[in-house]
Order: C-alpha cells, then structure tokens, then sequence
C-alpha cells in the first residue's frame, strides 16, 4: 500500500496539469493531506463513492499517462544513470565509460 501511495504521488506531481481542477482537488486531499473519503465528500458536498470513484478513475488516468509518455520512468533512469557516472568519475574511471553514461542520458531526452 505503501508503494503505491509513493507511486501516485510522484506520478501526480509530474502529471497534474493534465488532470481537472477537482481531480487535483481530490487527490491533494487524500494522497497528500491525508483526508478521508467522508472527509473529502463533506467538504465537496458529494458522496463517499462519488469521491471514492473520482480517485480511481484518476489512479487509472496517472498510469495510463505515465504508460504512454513515460516521463517518471525516464527520470528515474536517469538518476541511475547519474549515480553511475558519479561513482566512474569518483572512482577514476575510463573517459569512454563516463561518455557512454552520458549518451545514454542524452538518449532519455
């Protein structure tokens, strides 16, 4: 649960301008204020389920944005990338190995 609560919250951040104003309101609530569905539903003088879908539907919307643009996965590999090229240069490595880091980050682009 966990994981996927960290998960949605980084694809939220990279892709909440392509959601609705109350998708957006939604989820801050719930993922990042940690309101309740009745707590949220009070507040938007709406039911329990209606917010409770409203969330899944915008689950689904974050991962099919991130299956088709892959904007975070990308990201992610190139911090890995990054942290690899850090520990060549640290650890004095072959000018050729830090070069071919480097292309693959450029290639992320």
């Amino acid at each position: 649960m966990l994981e996927k609560t960290v998960r949605l919250n980084r694809l939220f951040d990279v892709y909440q301008p392509l959601l609705t104003a109350k998708q957006r309101e939604y989820m801050t609530l719930y993922y990042l204020e940690d309101f309740s569905l009745a707590e949220i539903a009070h507040q938007a003088n709406v039911t329990r389920q209606a917010v409770y879908d409203n969330l899944k539907r915008t689950e689904q919307s974050l991962e099919n944005y991130e299956e088709k643009l892959k904007v975070y996965r990308n990201f992610q590999q190139r911090i890995k990338l990054l942290k690899k090229l850090e520990h060549l240069i640290a650890n004095d490595a072959r000018k050729d190995e830090q070069l071919n880091v480097i292309y693959q980050i450029k290639d992320l682009s």
